[in-house]
């Protein structure tokens, strides 16, 4: 039998947890090695692409084109278009 605090162990467990001195892009480089298709409302989409615009002046050049690729991407899905 399975009580709702399962689900917040198996949602951390998703994500690739951060080790080391890593930056933020390299990071997010390793997650989306992990991609995996997710349904999501397209305001948290919208969302997500606001607090990401940040990473996009990141001093780190690797965080600023993951930042960049991560936003096509979340773009397209709302567009129905092609991410490049």
């Amino acid at each position: 039998m399975s009580n709702g605090s399962d689900r917040s162990s198996t949602t951390r467990s998703a994500v690739i947890p951060p080790q080391g001195p890593e930056s933020a892009g390299q990071r997010a480089a390793a997650q989306m090695l992990a991609l995996r298709e997710v349904v999501l409302p397209a305001a948290v989409i919208g969302a997500a692409i606001e607090l990401l615009g940040e990473r996009l002046r990141d001093p780190d050049p690797v965080t600023r084109e993951a930042a960049a690729a991560v936003v096509a991407r979340l773009r397209a899905s709302v567009t129905d278009g092609d991410p490049d």
